[in-house]
């Protein structure tokens, strides 16, 4: 089993920068990567980003726009979200998701609340 936890949420104004965490505990060894996803009111769930723990390769979906970094601390077992240039609409609850490489992810965390005011 595999608990994370997520921290670094808060409200902030258009344009700023902020950066999530997301810490691992458990049975961390087995992980083979990290996502992160985020739930914006009346929306679908939406993938943010990744990275894969042993080589490191990140991938993000277009509309990040290079707005975000993904970093990892293996020894820590922290897995971080930076994020620029917030815009209104990357308000949501971000969620971090942990995966076993069987093309799904296993494990979730509480979500934390990015609010960015205009």
């Amino acid at each position: 089993q595999v608990h994370l936890v997520e921290s670094g949420g808060g409200l902030v104004q258009t344009g700023a920068s902020l950066r999530l965490s997301c810490v691992a505990s458990g049975r961390t060894f087995s992980l083979y990567g990290t996502g992160w996803f985020r739930r914006a009111p009346g929306k679908e769930r939406e993938f943010v980003g990744s990275i894969t723990r042993r080589s490191g390769n990140v991938y993000f979906p277009d509309y990040s726009e290079g707005r975000f970094t993904i970093s990892e601390d293996n020894a820590e077992n922290i897995v971080y979200l930076q994020m620029h240039n917030l815009k209104p609409e990357d308000t949501a609850v971000y969620y971090c998701a942990a995966s076993l490489g069987r093309g799904q992810y296993e494990y979730w965390g509480q979500g934390t609340q990015v609010t960015v005011s205009s």
